[in-house]
């Protein structure tokens, strides 16, 4: 089957799937179960032929494999036999012209070698025989195993008579019938072991298109599982979400509403039906209400009902200005158009000096306007109230900090609120941030001392011995760039003796905490060659923390020891 053929058949089946969406989609007729049951039906019908055709492109390829390891392995047996044989002749012949005993015994004896090894593959071949070559295999067998039995009188002819009578056995028309028929042999089987890997290649091109059946399969599959789930959505999800809202709008007084899907005739229709009957039952419990709502004891549990309500409203109210005020952070929130304040806690009040005047109920206008007057923002209101209302219908919660004009930094972080509205927590980290500037300062101070004092400061990581820091003094005295040191070992920058030297240090460090009082070492440093060093070394943390390090400070004395000297 060709490219094209496959694409053609693809293309109806699309057309196929897309009609049968659309009747899935139409066919209210059908219940919810029926339609879900049919696409399941479809899908497992689909999932046996994968399943089946999956059965078929392994047996394909296991047939394909042991025919072509067969063919494949009797061609290179026929091919070392024809070796043989041609090496057995020469052997033959080295027994003819062989002029006395000692060197005819040396050809005698590779004859007889290359007589086993004939023998030994033509028994190989037999583990690749199949019908179509048995017959043959026997004959070939029959003349191979004559061959033998010639050539192995050929030898007792030469090594006990003579190379002149070993001539007169070899070189006759005998054996060079036999030798025809060996050659007729061989080239018959290398034509059955040549139709054998045809016919392999062959199962091969089937295994291909078995490959594309089953893409197709997986492909169909996969679409109905997708058809199920786009019926589930359109036929049951979003119809009971449109029922849903009837309800709710039902449940609020709205009993004038339409109930859609009253017309289906499915699960969904019964359900829409008794929505219906739902909202005729609410309809005639107004009407009662109505009428009960005219007599005064209707009036006074009714009062009663308020009050009660009225109660629990502030409680309430009350609980969550209890848990707002003593929020450490400042909060306040908004209406979903950022025009009126929701509610405030002390500590915003506390941030942004706000007088009594504003409360819950004010706008957020004139708490910006507050703040101009009191000189804590700077900004333009109508800009900064159009900017809020953009994040709040976005829905996308953000943070950021602002700098207040009397020094102070606010941490702001908003977010939208469920059913609408916007609410902000707001943080003064001034305090942190000052912390943090002190913190980078003296991070800076001490890289600066440590970058310019006159001795070699090494730092490596206790758990790996690999230098994490060397200064500036260090990168002299080694002859080598930060670049090229850190994230090494000892022994991958110095000599096997100075790293064995370094590594011991480390285990005596590692043994007595600290190392005060310098230790003068010899070592050969790879680029300038022979230095005295003197090195203190400290340990900082301990063994399994991520800090645990080795710091060594040394001085390189070399120069001193050759003045001294």
């Amino acid at each position: 089957m060709d490219a094209a053929a496959l694409g053609s058949r693809f293309e109806a089946g699309s057309r196929f799937l897309k009609k049968f969406v659309r009747l899935a989609r139409g066919a209210d007729t059908l219940s919810v179960a029926e339609k879900v049951y049919s696409i399941a039906g479809f899908l497992a019908i689909v999932t046996t032929f994968l399943l089946v055709m999956s059965v078929q492109t392994v047996r394909l390829q296991t047939t394909y494999r042991h025919m072509h390891t067969t063919s494949a392995e009797a061609a290179i047996n026929v091919g070392r036999i024809n070796a043989l044989i041609y090496a057995i002749v020469m052997e033959s012949r080295g027994i003819y012209m062989s002029g006395d005993r000692g060197a005819m015994k040396q050809f005698a004896d590779g004859l007889a070698r290359r007589n086993r090894e004939l023998a030994d593959a033509v028994k190989g071949m037999e583990r690749t025989a199949g019908d179509d070559d048995a017959d043959q295999l026997a004959s070939f067998r029959q003349r191979i195993a004559q061959f033998i039995e010639f050539r192995q009188e050929l030898v007792r002819r030469g090594l006990e008579i003579g190379s002149a009578a070993a001539r007169e056995w070899g070189d006759n028309d005998a054996n060079r019938t036999l030798r025809n028929k060996l050659n007729v042999d061989l080239e018959t089987l290398e034509r059955i072991y040549r139709q054998r890997a045809g016919e392999a290649d062959d199962l091969a091109s089937e295994n291909r298109y078995a490959a594309a059946y089953l893409f197709m399969l997986g492909l169909a599959a996969l679409f109905l599982a997708g058809l199920n789930v786009v019926v589930m959505r359109i036929s049951v999800v979003g119809a009971l979400a449109e029922i849903a809202q009837a309800t709710d709008r039902i449940a609020g007084g709205d009993v004038e509403s339409e109930v859609p899907h009253l017309n289906r005739y499915d699960e969904i229709g019964h359900l829409a039906r008794a929505v219906q009957r739902f909202r005729d039952a609410v309809a005639r419990i107004f009407e009662l209400e109505e009428l009960e709502l005219g007599t005064a004891q209707a009036r006074d549990a009714a009062r009663r009902e308020r009050d009660k309500f009225n109660d629990k409203y502030q409680a309430k109210k009350w609980q969550l200005s209890a848990a707002i005020n003593s929020m450490p952070q400042g909060l306040i929130m908004l209406d979903g158009k950022a025009a009126v304040v929701v509610a405030m806690n002390t500590n915003y009040r506390r941030i942004y000096n706000l007088p009594e005047t504003i409360q819950a109920g004010s706008t957020l206008e004139e708490i910006l306007q507050h703040r101009v007057r009191s000189g804590l923002f700077s900004g333009d209101v109508a800009k900064y109230v159009a900017a809020v209302r953009q994040r709040i219908a976005k829905r996308e919660p953000t943070a950021y900090e602002i700098s207040l004009n009397d020094g102070r930094i606010i941490k702001i972080y908003e977010r939208p609120m469920d059913g609408g509205g916007w609410v902000s927590v707001q943080e003064d980290v001034t305090e942190q941030r000052q912390r943090e500037r002190i913190l980078e300062r003296m991070e800076r101070f001490l890289a600066t001392i440590i970058e310019n004092v006159a001795e070699g400061i090494i730092a490596k990581d206790a758990r790996n011995l690999r230098y994490v820091f060397v200064n500036k003094a260090a990168e002299k005295m080694i002859g080598m760039s930060r670049g090229e040191i850190i994230g090494k070992t000892a022994r991958e920058l110095f000599s096997a003796e100075a790293a064995a030297l370094i590594e011991q240090r480390d285990q005596q460090l590692l043994a007595q905490t600290q190392q005060l009082e310098p230790i003068v070492d010899t070592i050969d440093n790879p680029t300038r060659g022979r230095r005295v060093i003197s090195a203190r070394r400290i340990q900082i943390g301990g063994a399994g923390e991520e800090s645990h390090m080795f710091v060594t400070m040394v001085e390189d004395r070399t120069e001193k020891m050759v003045a001294a000297a």
